[in-house]
């Protein structure tokens, strides 16, 4: 009898060992699927969650726009001919040709606490514009510093590229631009402060065709 009892007491734990493995190698696959399925998740223990391995992706706020140079494209507008319309989250500006057409640039827009929207005009055009950090923007990069009196048109390293536009509301200056960049590699991204950048050879053309006065709508 003790013999019995004794063999009895060894399969029953084999057998519940069995079954524990097999209960924790269904749990597995119950998450998997759960989460195939989009279910939530039947993990009961930490011991559990330790076997589900997550893998995170960042996504980037900057991801690039392609971008293959200007173009003509079909563009509904009430507006007038030689108005400017930029879509931010197109990365495009449009200049209004009329009938039903516009002008379609790449451009690279303002960062994420950057961006913003409204109604202004071009009160001021400049070639080789002098760039001018505004004391946020020292304050956040104080390399900067060193030009707080302006930075001369026309070198190489200056922001604005070889032309800007000025933006201007019922209270002036807005401080932000349409002007050219040392960046032609941002072009299709969020990336500025603010201003609309655009390739260079894009922003002369651009500013040839812009009057003082030209209705700028940003959206």
């Amino acid at each position: 009898m003790q013999r019995r009892s004794f063999l009895s007491a060894i399969l029953s734990g084999a057998a519940a060992v069995a079954l524990s493995a097999a209960d924790a190698k269904a749990s597995i696959f119950e998450e998997i699927w759960a989460k195939k399925r989009g279910r939530k998740s039947p993990v009961r223990t930490a011991q559990d969650a330790r076997k589900i391995k997550v893998r995170k992706v960042k996504i980037s706020s900057r991801k690039k726009l392609n971008y293959k140079g200007r173009e003509t494209v079909t563009f509904a507008s009430g507006e007038k001919p030689g108005t400017i319309i930029i879509r931010t989250h197109e990365r495009a500006l449009y200049f209004v040709l009329g009938s039903g057409k516009a002008v379609r640039y790449g451009v690279a827009v303002g960062k994420e606490g950057f961006s913003w929207a409204g109604t202004a005009r071009v009160g001021l055009k400049r070639v080789n514009p002098v760039w001018t950090p505004p004391p946020e923007m020292i304050e956040r990069t104080p390399k900067y510093a060193k030009w707080a009196g302006g930075m001369p048109g026309g070198l190489p390293i200056n922001p604005l590229g070889p032309r800007a536009m000025y933006l201007f509301n019922k209270g002036g200056d807005t401080g932000f631009r349409i002007h050219g960049t040392i960046h032609p590699e941002s072009i299709g991204t969020a990336a500025s402060s603010g201003c609309i950048r655009m390739l260079n050879k894009e922003v002369i053309e651009l500013y040839e065709k812009v009057r003082v006065g030209t209705k700028v709508i940003v959206l």
